[in-house]
């Protein structure tokens, strides 16, 4: 059987990492797997070719978008591109992985509207900005205009939360890990 997509949106900050790492850690039954993405970065550390990332150099990226091979791609800076191919996300799916998209708003919807139905797309929704920042400053990883960017690009994003198909709000993480399952569990039931 076919498996199915889950797209997770969420401004930075969110928990949308800490959620999506938790269901496919503690409910291996949800047969969740990420797709695998393409950069024209370099590999970092022990990152390989096909397990992270697909790394290829600009003009190949170039090339494969100028070919449709995309579903969604961004290029983040000049040169510097992050997509994913349709051709990895069918070849998982027809090994039976429900495939996990973690992608920012405009991804997220791009891959929703090429799947329709096919396709659950969820937004982790902050109780608030102010708590977002809290969270931001607390990890203690960005520089503060990093962190007014950040949160200039979550207000945006906030706005498109009304597209997705559900809306999870992390208020408290234990909730929204629960909340996030039902909606998942739901899904892949076929009784949405």
């Amino acid at each position: 059987m076919k498996g199915k997509m889950i797209v997770v949106s969420a401004p930075s900050g969110s928990g949308k990492s800490t959620i999506i790492n938790w269901l496919m850690q503690e409910h291996p039954e949800l047969n969740l797997n990420f797709s695998i993405s393409c950069t024209s970065r370099a590999p970092r550390g022990t990152e390989q070719n096909g397990v992270e990332y697909f790394f290829l150099t600009p003009e190949e990226f170039r090339q494969r978008i100028d070919n449709d091979e995309f579903l969604e791609y961004e290029e983040v800076y000049e040169g510097r591109f992050y997509g994913t191919l349709k051709e990895q996300v069918e070849l998982q799916r027809s090994h039976g992985e429900n495939v996990v998209f973690d992608v920012d708003v405009k991804g997220g919807r791009n891959i929703k509207q090429y799947y329709g139905d096919e396709a659950l797309s969820i937004f982790i929704q902050p109780p608030s900005i102010e708590e977002l920042r809290r969270r931001l400053e607390g990890r203690g990883t960005d520089a503060p205009e990093v962190i007014e960017q950040r949160l200039e690009r979550a207000a945006f994003e906030l706005t498109f939360a009304d597209k997705f198909d559900k809306v999870v709000v992390n208020d408290d993480l234990a909730t929204a890990e629960a909340d996030a399952l039902a909606v998942i569990q739901e899904f892949l039931s076929g009784k949405e």
